[in-house]
């Protein structure tokens, strides 16, 4: 049993305040790529291997969020994870391979978790996987219409960032909520949109890792029509109007030494 665990993306991220146990509000627009890390689930005794180009460093401990995903619902499997995805990086890496984990259990007869967002903020978004308004401290999922397939590339410098250390610098945590948010037929409907959002997150990460203004700059210069960064960092995305530019974007960002991929928006999965 395969499961895909799309990279997630947070097209807009505001920051709107903290609540009283320090966990922050956040109002989010969310889509994923057609690109990310694979699951595979086979009966057996819970257990997980780690395999791909970036397994390295990543330890299969009790602590890893598809082990503890598995155990939230009490779910027996033998789980392979071909890591494709570079880790701390700011696309969902870990949210969205522990979504996959407890929608394969969903089909081997367990039933999803009524609190996902226990594992993490990003969890339940991850668990639909399709465009999504993401709110408070990531339990209010609202599901929107498909995103048009887009081409779009993702970059990240080698860089791992430190979400807890991104939101501890943060100068202001009482932002604006999102503005309404319409339905996008095509790519200038969509970045028109984003040029009056922000990731509240991008700033404070510019600060500490200052390869993400060079990561910017660079997909800028490749011809995007509108690049941010997603998460917490430091991948940045760049949305294009032809995949053939972005398949060229990916190939000279590649020169710098970074890690880049040209995908597209992915499209909800099917139903069933």
């Amino acid at each position: 049993m395969i499961e895909a665990a799309r990279a997630k993306l947070n097209l807009a991220l505001h920051v709107t305040g903290r609540r009283a146990d320090g966990y922050h509000l956040l109002d989010s627009l969310v889509a994923f790529a057609a690109y990310g890390d694979e699951l595979r689930l086979e009966p057996g005794p819970l257990s997980l291997r780690i395999e791909g180009p970036f397994a390295e460093g990543l330890a299969a401990d009790p602590d890893n969020l598809c082990l503890r995903a598995a155990r939230l619902v009490g779910g027996e499997a033998a789980i392979t994870l071909t890591k494709n995805l570079p880790v701390a990086s700011g696309i969902g890496g870990g949210s969205a391979d522990a979504a996959a984990v407890l929608r394969g259990l969903e089909r081997m007869g367990h039933s999803l978790p009524e609190n996902p967002e226990k594992l993490g903020a990003d969890v339940p978004v991850c668990l639909l996987s399709a465009p999504a308004r993401m709110e408070g401290v990531g339990e209010i999922v609202t599901p929107l219409p498909p995103l048009p397939s887009l081409p779009l590339v993702l970059v990240n410098p080698g860089v791992a960032v430190s979400t807890p250390q991104i939101f501890a610098a943060m100068e202001r945590r009482d932002n604006p909520v999102l503005p309404p948010i319409p339905r996008f037929d095509y790519l200038d409907a969509l970045t028109g949109w984003l040029r009056l959002t922000r990731n509240d997150l991008e700033a404070p990460a510019r600060a500490v890792c200052p390869a993400i203004d060079e990561v910017l700059a660079a997909l800028g210069s490749t011809g995007a029509a509108f690049a941010r960064m997603s998460g917490s960092g430091a991948t940045c995305f760049g949305l294009y109007d032809s995949a053939g530019k972005a398949a060229t974007a990916a190939k000279m960002l590649k020169q710098h030494g970074w890690w880049a991929v040209a995908t597209e928006l992915a499209q909800p999965p099917a139903a069933g």
